[in-house]
Formats: structure tokens, sequence, C-alpha cells
């Protein structure tokens, strides 16, 4: 664990002044993008998805392709995480019937709502191709960053 926590500290650091600048979104969530991918090694797929009426959009990713450019509501975790409002952890993709199939290596991952006015308005979405890569540390470390994000959608 310890380099992971490295990787969280390292990644804390990088995104502060990304975060604290003017609401430049575009900027910030390509820069929140690249920093989680750089820092944390287990991070091998990172996307955040914008909800657009009924479709998850893809904004920017980092990572292999994706042939999920566009997701709607409750299909897949991504879309399950967006109808529960909630943070999905999958601790293993391959046994679970709502993953939609990015890469035949990823084996976990991790979906964070980002919220605004109390409401659902995307998502940070995380793949990893180690099976039962997040943990509580994961989660409080991505709830932060989707937490810092929410005045982008104000």
């Amino acid at each position: 664990m310890g380099k992971a926590n490295g990787g969280f500290e390292a990644a804390r650091r990088r995104l502060e002044p990304v975060l604290a600048r003017p609401r430049d979104r575009e900027a910030t969530l390509r820069d929140v993008v690249a920093v989680l991918h750089d820092e944390i090694p287990h991070y091998t797929w990172v996307g955040i998805y914008l909800l657009e009426g009924d479709t998850l959009t893809l904004h920017t990713f980092v990572g292999r392709p994706t042939p999920h450019a566009r997701i709607p509501v409750g299909e897949g975790i991504c879309g399950a995480a967006i109808t529960a409002d909630a943070t999905i952890v999958v601790d293993d993709v391959h046994s679970d019937p709502r993953y939609l199939a990015c890469s035949i290596e990823t084996a976990s991952e991790i979906v964070v709502p980002i919220r605004s006015a109390g409401r659902p308005v995307g998502e940070i979405d995380i793949d990893s191709d180690r099976p039962r890569a997040f943990g509580a540390e994961d989660r409080r470390f991505l709830e932060e960053i989707a937490g810092r994000l929410s005045p982008l959608f104000a």
C-alpha cells in the first residue's frame, strides 16, 4: 500500500492548483484525468463521463480506447452509478453482469458520481487491470475529488 499512498499524496499535490484555479471546466477535467492516471499506479484507465439527458457521454479520458463513448443511463456500471447516485466498486468486472467490456485486461472498476445542486451531473470512471484494486482510500480520495469538481457545474 505504500506505493499507492505515495500516489495519492503526489496526486493531491498536483491536483491542488488544478482544482483551485478559476472555473475552466474543460481544462480542469482534462487535467484531473491526466493527474489521476499518471500518479496512481493501479489506475489503468481514467475517464469522466458527463450526463446529457438520459445519456452519459465520455468527456475526456486517458488509457486504452473504449467503444463506450455514450452509455444510456441505467446501463453498465456507469449507468448504475448515475441511477443510484452512489459510488460503485466492482472487485471483479468479469463476474458482474452490468459490466460493459472495454478491455480484456480490465479486472476491476470504481465509478464515483459528480454532483451539482444535489443531483448527479457526471462521474469519474476508473478501471484497473488488477482485481480488487480499489479500497476505502481510493473511494474517499475519489469522492473528495468529485466533490471538488462540483462547482464547475453550478
